[in-house]
């Protein structure tokens, strides 16, 4: 495998250099920012990355202040109270986009938030304890127990919560088949996520860069730098 410097130099050639690219990355991240969220604000960011999978997330941004009211603030214990009427009645709400399975979804993962806190005080203080070094752990655990979380949409809604952790985008994927690792263009299996997370491992015993820096830079450096809606990987 190349070593990450190699794949950092080439990212601040192609972005104008150290500082440059320096400008490029994301503040490091803050466990005990992450800690002191409130389970209401760990269920919106869960929502609003299942409603934007799929869709225009321009869309869904312009439609949030609604959202945030037809959902009841995603205050999780006001949500798993609520008859089944209510959710009939989101199903023809104007206010927000009215896709059926992913407006039920809000009620499954609000019964997932809820469960979670219950284990470990609050769910943001879950994810404090859960190591960046089993990120691939933690998204198992985000699709198995939770709903619609699997795959791309779970590695969205750690990045925007503010967990420390890669995003396996098209340039990402790009960069570490560049650099030698095997696997397949869009890695989904276990065992390719697996070996994932063991390069990024390696790259931070390498660097001491934080997960998300590694996959920012990784993502800059190669490829047309495809990110949803500005947000790089």
């Amino acid at each position: 495998m190349a070593p990450f410097k190699t794949i950092r130099a080439r990212a601040e050639k192609r972005k104008g250099g150290p500082a440059a690219l320096q400008r490029l990355l994301p503040k490091e991240p803050d466990p005990k920012a992450l800690a002191r969220l409130d389970d209401d604000r760990i269920l919106a960011e869960m929502t609003k990355r299942v409603f934007s999978a799929g869709f225009a997330w321009s869309v869904i941004e312009a439609k949030w202040d609604s959202f945030e009211a037809a959902f009841l603030g995603f205050d999780p214990a006001k949500l798993s109270f609520q008859p089944d009427d209510y959710w009939e009645g989101l199903m023809r709400d104007q206010r927000i986009v009215r896709n059926g399975a992913k407006i039920l979804s809000v009620r499954e993962n609000a019964a997932f938030v809820l469960a979670v806190a219950k284990e470990h005080g609050s769910f943001g203080k879950f994810l404090q304890q859960w190591p960046s070094s089993d990120e691939a752990g933690l998204l198992d655990l985000l699709a198995k127990r939770g709903n619609r979380l699997g795959g791309n949409t779970g590695q969205m809604f750690l990045r925007f919560i503010g967990y420390d952790g890669f995003v396996t985008s098209q340039d990402v994927v790009a960069c570490l088949r560049d650099a030698g690792l095997d696997i397949a263009p869009e890695p989904k299996s276990k065992n390719d996520l697996a070996k994932v997370q063991a390069q990024f491992n390696a790259w931070v015993e390498e660097t001491g860069l934080p997960y998300v820096h590694l996959s920012r830079i990784c993502a800059l450096s190669i490829g047309e730098n495809r990110s949803s809606e500005g947000h790089a990987a």
